[in-house]
């Protein structure tokens, strides 16, 4: 039985690329060559007589799943494989198939411009999945620390509904203290332990989370650097459920509230032509394959109704403008079709190069999430544990918890029964209560880190502790070592807990 094969010097050259451009393993894109070439091929698959390429191990290639493949050529080849050697050896199926696949795939990068993101889509967007392929309930026990005095461990259950009434998270406390790489510690563990079967949507505001090419590695996520490389959002969002009158109405309505939440000179004017433009962008595209406007149909009927009118340009004009010349969202015309559920994927999107519309496209992605989360089912419950979908993390929170997201408010009050959850980080408890909405009301786990000004009232409500508790830790919190963290007490009788924090790097 042979344990190796190696591929063409071709082979090893694009898959090599790949991996350098994607983080995927070299077994992964070994196995979508094999894959894309048995389905684009099927028996009839060019025979490869080319062994000068990379070695590739039978236990990192077919890993656990050796009777799965075995069914797939059977399958495909109407005829069981002879023996051991024409299933995995340099004469093998495997082989023409891994040799030929790579050569699809590369033909697809390069009808996607080399764009390493749009290559992905478009073999994301190829895929179809038949039949119940919603997550399965695993136990989602993350360690997060060990206790200052006694080193015990802290272990989070995340989501365990007879301990907790959600899986919402807040971390709190001033730069460098160590909370990015507490936040990384709890979504690397969770994407492990739920078999990358929980996902997550991460709002980037540094740009350093992006870079972290561990954390990617182990998370498996697609990085989307806006304002990059010419790089945008496969992401329309104009995507409804229906295109009913009714539903185009309400979605115009609610985006035009969305525009005049994060820009204050977005005034009635501004909000009702808005409403008008979205309208008339639907109408315009109401035949096509893609019932949905895109930024630049909006800014075009814009600008034409401005000049009927004679009306100078505006707020309104201005950002469409940006929208639509940023290339930030999917455009009609695209190579890649956009994303029909953003709930089942895992993405970085880095906004920390923007200059302007930061608020605005993280409000734009969640509203669609929203959208998509109403149509779900409930998420499942066995023994108590809920299954987790996705996780939407706002890093630097404080910059956008001020703005008044409807969409927000309603997922952290709606998620829990359809597994949607909310992660956030931020440099202070305040930021969590804002006078047109508490979220610190809705956060089952709070975690401080060291923080200045903290008010003893903000400690009270966070930890549930008594005013005079709140107070004696103010200043211990102001003095707090890095990855020191005061939580919520780990007992009924206990009124805060203090551990370590575990950090992504020391794990990964």
């Amino acid at each position: 039985m042979a344990d190796r094969l190696y591929t063409s010097q071709k082979t090893d050259e694009i898959i090599s690329t790949f991996r350098a451009l994607s983080k995927l393993d070299k077994a992964i894109i070994a196995r979508m060559a094999f894959v894309i070439s048995l389905v684009e091929n099927g028996k009839n698959v060019a025979r490869s007589s080319d062994f000068s390429g990379g070695e590739m191990k039978r236990t990192s290639f077919i890993a656990n799943d050796e009777i799965f493949l075995k069914t797939l050529i059977n399958q495909v080849y109407q005829s069981d494989i002879a023996d051991d050697n024409e299933f995995y050896s340099n004469k093998s199926i495997i082989k023409d198939h891994v040799d030929n696949g790579a050569l699809l795939l590369w033909q697809i990068f390069q009808k996607n411009g080399e764009d390493i993101n749009q290559w992905y889509s478009e073999i994301v967007a190829s895929i179809k999945l038949s039949g119940n392929r919603d997550v399965k309930t695993k136990d989602l026990d993350i360690f997060i620390g060990r206790s200052v005095l006694q080193n015990n461990d802290f272990i989070m259950s995340l989501n365990d509904t007879t301990k907790h009434a959600n899986s919402h998270l807040a971390i709190m406390g001033k730069p460098g203290v160590g909370k990015t790489q507490f936040l990384l510690k709890i979504l690397a563990d969770v994407r492990v332990q739920s078999n990358h079967q929980t996902n997550f949507i991460f709002f980037d505001y540094k740009g350093d989370v992006v870079e972290n090419e561990t954390f990617i590695d182990v998370t498996r996520a697609r990085t989307y650097k806006l304002l990059q490389n010419s790089e945008s959002l496969p992401i329309s969002p104009f995507i409804l459920p229906t295109y009913t009158e009714q539903d185009i109405q309400l979605s115009a309505r609610e985006k035009a509230e969305s525009f005049s939440s994060i820009n204050s000179k977005f005034g009635v004017v501004q909000k009702g032509a808005m409403t008008q433009v979205i309208i008339a962008g639907y109408e315009s595209r109401a035949n096509s394959d893609k019932p949905f406007p895109d930024f630049s149909d909006l800014l075009q009927i814009a600008s034409a109704l401005y000049e009927e009118e004679g009306k100078n340009d505006d707020t309104l004009i201005e950002v469409l403008r940006d929208l639509a010349n940023f290339n930030l969202f999917w455009s009609h015309g695209s190579a890649v079709p956009p994303i029909d559920k953003i709930s089942n994927r895992t993405m970085i999107i880095d906004v920390h190069k923007m200059p302007v519309l930061k608020e605005l496209v993280g409000y734009l992605v969640i509203e669609r999430l929203y959208k998509e989360m109403t149509t779900l089912p409930d998420s499942q419950i066995k023994d108590g544990r809920r299954t987790i979908r996705t996780i939407l993390v706002i890093d630097e929170a404080h910059n956008y918890l001020s703005q008044k997201n409807i969409f927000l408010e309603k997922i952290i009050r709606e998620g829990r029964s359809k597994g949607i959850v909310v992660f956030f980080a931020s440099q202070s408890p305040s930021d969590y209560q804002q006078k047109f909405f508490n979220f610190q009301e809705l956060l089952e786990f709070s975690y401080i880190f060291q923080c200045d000004g903290a008010s003893a009232k903000e400690i009270q409500d966070i930890l549930g502790c008594s005013a005079k508790t709140a107070k004696d830790l103010q200043t211990e919190i102001s003095r707090l070592e890095p990855f020191q963290v005061i939580s919520r007490g780990m007992s009924k009788t206990d009124e805060f807990a203090k551990f370590v924090g575990e950090a992504f790097y020391k794990n990964y």
